[in-house]
């Protein structure tokens, strides 16, 4: 007979703060190869920077800090930037640093490689203040730190659909909402309360690509992120962290857009997903226990909320991180830079010669193209000139929960199949982490059918699968570290 039901919690001195860190109107902004503006216009919400600071000890190797941000992708140069200042100003070493992007597509491209284009040198200048702005913030997380009790639930939302879609009159796949695809609806969410009981962060960990809007917003935009995130901390009065789930084959069911209402609507869904999630968690540092028959005009089962006993309390402080790096192959019929460039300047001239008759549908369509072999020879040119990528990612296991802190785009069976793996932890599935290559990781069987995903991935059929087994090897060490 079951008598006790635990919720899953974490217990040590956690801190955190936010900063709004949008940036200016007029800078470079143009993220989608259809797009016709190269300059943002104006803002939809603000882009927020939230960190979290959690610490088992004083010892630098005992501390971790998860740095969010409403940004697409950062170059890995302004990532190491990052995590190497809030180190010195911290205390804390290098490995224990996550910079976490949300992958807002509104955000732009914030990437100085851009910065010879239409408001681009207006780029560095804030990706400079924006490192000094990640350590300050870190640095007032970690004075911000207080004892606190952490306790994990999930709910459902069905925002994300999947979206590889198979165009049967143009024979093609597109990137676009799949009624018959599986879309993984599964919102894992924290609540952070001190001493008192007062919430002060909450978490949400949900996979959805923010392609609400596309090629026609012309605004800086966190996309659904912003009213999602607005509404919980209206009701929470407390700074919401989002982390971005495995979504390389997800996305908004209304998505593609240009109406920033969509957007809105569509973060509602999910705060509102969130929000009712909140209220089902169980009160921290309790267990939800039977207490026996109550004989009333039925005989009732009573069950009521615990004090949790003090060896149970002090399991809910396990700790521990590990980095690890993995080689993952380069597929084989990788693109040479040679070819991405010839390419370029095959696609230039298209668009050129469509510009100068007039046919405006078919210079957009160029300019996309242009815009991918640009972005292609931008991911060429910082490959390490090896047959392996040196994949690095950290674990982190505290109390009931695990995180899982990855580079790149994974397919949402990465997500699915770890968290049915570990169903007595609480698992944080966050990608775009510390890194953007090697950009997309499909799963095996999806490659060789002309997939955006799969025609854009640099590693090699396989590699998903074999992250998923890496992962779930090492979570076990350090699960049964504590046995």
């Amino acid at each position: 007979m079951i008598t006790k039901v635990d919720s899953r919690q974490s217990n040590g001195n956690v801190g955190v703060a936010q900063l709004d860190i949008t940036p200016p109107i007029g800078i470079y902004h143009r993220m989608w190869g259809a797009a016709k503006h190269d300059q943002a216009t104006g803002v939809h919400r603000p882009l927020m920077l939230t960190v979290l600071w959690m610490a088992h000890s004083d010892e630098p190797s005992e501390k971790f800090v998860l740095i969010t941000m409403d940004h697409c992708i950062l170059d890995g140069a302004e990532i190491k930037a990052i995590r190497k200042l809030v180190s010195t100003s911290c205390n804390i070493e290098e490995k224990n640093i996550v910079v976490s992007l949300s992958h807002t597509h509104g955000s732009g491209w914030m990437s100085r490689s851009r910065s010879n284009l239409p408001g681009g040198e207006l780029i560095g200048p804030y990706l400079d203040g924006l490192i000094q702005k990640c350590a300050s913030t870190a640095f007032n997380a970690m004075n911000n730190s207080q004892s606190a009790f952490v306790t994990f639930g999930s709910t459902r939302c069905n925002l994300a659909a999947h979206r590889d879609y198979y165009d049967e009159t143009s024979n093609q796949f597109v990137c676009g909402f799949n009624p018959e695809g599986l879309a993984d609806d599964t919102v894992l969410l924290a609540r952070i309360e001190n001493a008192d009981g007062k919430c002060f962060a909450t978490l949400v960990n949900y996979a959805c690509h923010p392609t609400t809007l596309a090629y026609e917003n012309t605004k800086i935009s966190p996309d659904y992120i912003g009213s999602m995130r607005e509404l919980i901390e209206k009701e929470t009065l407390a700074p919401c962290l989002f982390l971005q789930g495995a979504s390389g084959d997800l996305g908004p069911i209304d998505g593609f857009v240009g109406d920033h209402k969509v957007a809105d609507r569509n973060g509602r869904q999910l705060g509102f997903a969130v929000l009712s999630g909140l209220e089902s968690l169980a009160p921290a540092s309790t267990r939800f226990t039977y207490s026996g028959p109550v004989v009333s005009g039925a005989t009732l089962g009573i069950w009521n909320h615990q004090p949790l006993q003090k060896e149970v309390l002090d399991s809910k402080k396990r700790w521990g991180v590990k980095e690890i790096t993995i080689q993952l192959p380069f597929r084989s019929d990788l693109p040479t830079l040679e070819e991405t460039k010839a390419q370029l300047l095959h696609w230039q001239h298209e668009e050129t010669k469509a510009l100068s008759s007039g046919d405006q549908t078919s210079a957009r369509n160029y300019r996309a193209f242009v815009e991918q072999m640009t972005r292609q020879i931008t991911r060429l040119s910082s490959l390490p000139g090896t047959k392996t990528y040196q994949y690095a990612f950290q674990l982190l296991i505290w109390g009931d929960s695990l995180w899982v802190f990855l580079p790149g785009e994974l397919y949402q069976m990465f997500q699915i199949n770890t968290r049915k793996r570990f169903p007595s932890h609480s698992v944080i599935i966050a990608t775009l982490s510390n890194e953007w290559q090697p950009g997309y990781l499909p799963e095996a069987s999806i490659y060789g059918y002309g997939i955006y995903q799969e025609k854009f991935a640099t590693v090699a059929p396989g590699s998903l699968e074999v992250l998923l087994e890496t992962v779930t090897r090492e979570l076990k060490h350090l699960i049964s570290g504590f046995k």
